[in-house]
């Protein structure tokens, strides 16, 4: 056993919570955590706050069992009043951490932490001029890519992108019915295209002046880059694999690099092609890219709503019931 309690852990499945509680809410709080066998470490620190009055309270939990503690410590409320921080902890050494994290149903890896998702969303997906400014390089350089045919640069635009984070959170806008997150992920989209489209296009009509691209560079044969103007049905498959591995990098504590999901979407090259087939008057390649924007656009946002549903739900739901089954048979009194 003393051997065990030295065992170094190294990974994101345990999670620490500190609670800024009012007064009138400590005891409630500790009453909720009395009740979940997997929270540990609890501590609370009375008349430390000053505003409002009240203490601080202290616990871990492991990540797969964290949501249905979250879920009564804000069903008391106390983050109208006050401050509930989650933390996630990357190297621990505690047994009855250990022992609760093998007891918990589930793995750390597929669980979802709403909050934690939700707060990502909002960040991801505001507005700001850092994001303007990602999304015009990301469409320049793209614009750069299509006439000389370079699929390298065209890869580089899809990673310089910063778009799939308002994406995303249209799903968790739409799964969590969060209509001001929803709000702020389709102004974002909208205004980062335009504004993104509609510099390349400035940028287009410059170079076609200066007779640096001509219509025929649009024209003439483009194997590196044709996907990008001619959508089938392939696109949308794309777009919805992307868009769940996409999410599951977002939500998952094993968060694996979303440079890979980026390179399998064509929207900022989609966008980018819809600029310069707009300067140089090509309608039927326009046409082509704005249908693969839409597409690619419509399938992440759909496969991303799905994938939050599965998992808020499926997921969820399959691991209390195995929480229910692992704590029947001591809890039954029939049994001998």
């Amino acid at each position: 056993m003393a051997a065990r309690a030295l065992v170094l852990r190294h990974d994101l499945s345990m999670l620490h919570v500190e609670i800024a509680s009012p007064t009138a809410t400590t005891g409630t709080l500790l009453g909720v955590l009395a009740d979940d066998p997997y929270v540990t470490s609890v501590s609370v620190t009375t008349g430390v706050l000053q505003r409002p009055a009240g203490d601080e309270i202290r616990f871990d939990v492991p990540r797969e069992s964290s949501q249905e503690v979250l879920d009564r410590i804000l069903g008391t409320g106390v983050q109208h009043v006050g401050t509930v921080r989650i933390e996630q902890v990357p190297t621990w050494v505690s047994q009855p951490a250990f022992d609760a994290m093998i007891a918990a149903p589930g793995a750390g890896a597929d669980a979802v932490v709403w909050p934690e998702v939700a707060q990502r969303a909002y960040n991801d997906s505001e507005l700001t001029w850092t994001y303007l400014a990602f999304m015009i390089m990301a469409t320049l350089i793209a614009a750069i890519a299509i006439p000389i045919d370079s699929q390298i640069l065209v890869i580089g635009a899809m990673v310089l992108g910063p778009e799939f984070g308002a994406i995303a959170a249209l799903g968790v806008g739409l799964v969590r019915r969060r209509r001001t997150l929803l709000r702020q992920a389709v102004r974002t989209l909208l205004i980062g295209f335009a504004v993104a489209i509609g510099v390349t296009t400035l940028a287009a009509l410059a170079v076609r002046a200066l007779g640096w691209v001509t219509v025929a560079d649009l024209s003439r044969e483009r194997p590196g880059t044709a996907f990008i103007y001619t959508p089938d049905r392939w696109s949308f498959i794309v777009a919805l694999i992307a868009g769940v591995a996409g999410v599951l990098s977002l939500t998952s504590a094993k968060t694996g690099g979303l440079a890979g999901v980026f390179i399998s979407v064509t929207t900022i090259p989609a966008a980018a092609n819809t600029a310069l087939a707009f300067a140089l008057g090509d309608w039927l390649e326009m046409r082509g890219s704005v249908t693969q924007l839409f597409l690619n656009i419509v399938g992440m946002a759909l496969a991303g709503w799905a994938t939050l549903a599965f998992q808020g739900t499926v997921i969820a739901r399959s691991g209390r019931s195995a929480d229910l089954r692992r704590r029947r048979p001591a809890d039954d009194p029939r049994r001998a």
